[in-house]
């Protein structure tokens, strides 16, 4: 018995270590990220937002980002756990793409990126793709009174670059992005 205890003792301060030193790898890697790994949160009109955290834009004179399986509540973030075999999610999706199409006739048969109409793993996700950012562009110019090219550029401004240029795909911040747009003369 006295060998199992030292043994015990000995398999924990083991995994205390490998613990420790993953969560410092961790805590240090964040801190060379742009943000330090803290929130980043951006002030309007004197109302604070947290740009890496998805917001819901219901008016159609903003861009929307991904749909939300938690209603955009950080509180409790999370996934439908459904997955593309199940016909009670591709009827989800089907729906949200006809609805899509019909937000958006000027688009006609043009292929609905996919961020547009699938919620994140954590139904949180603040950034869509390009891609889908101009998808929604010839909508938003026309409720805007602005020029299609003066939304596409602003698009192509506010659209990140992969990280170190390498990892992950270009996106853009829909929250970023409608604050820019708001800024339009």
């Amino acid at each position: 018995m006295k060998n199992h205890i030292v043994t015990a003792f000995r398999l924990t301060f083991v995994m205390l270590a490998v613990i420790g030193i993953y969560l410092l790898i961790v805590y240090g890697g964040s801190k060379v990220l742009p943000t330090k790994g803290n929130a980043e949160i951006i002030t309007v009109n004197g109302q604070k937002f947290y740009a890496n955290i998805g917001q819901e834009f219901k008016s159609e004179k903003y861009f929307h980002g991904r749909p939300s399986t938690v209603n955009y509540n950080a509180a409790g973030s999370g996934g439908s756990n459904k997955g593309p075999s199940n016909a009670e999610y591709l009827e989800t999706v089907q729906k949200r793409i006809d609805t899509l199409k019909m937000e958006h006739p000027g688009m006609g048969e043009a292929k609905v990126p996919v961020e547009l109409v699938t919620a994140s793993g954590s139904g949180l996700d603040p950034d869509i793709s390009e891609e889908g950012a101009l998808y929604q562009a010839k909508k938003i110019a026309e409720v805007r009174n602005l020029s299609e090219e003066k939304v596409k550029n602003l698009i192509k401004n506010q659209t990140e670059k992969p990280f170190l240029g390498l990892l992950g795909p270009g996106k853009v911040n829909v929250l970023k992005l409608n604050i820019a747009l708001d800024q339009l003369k």
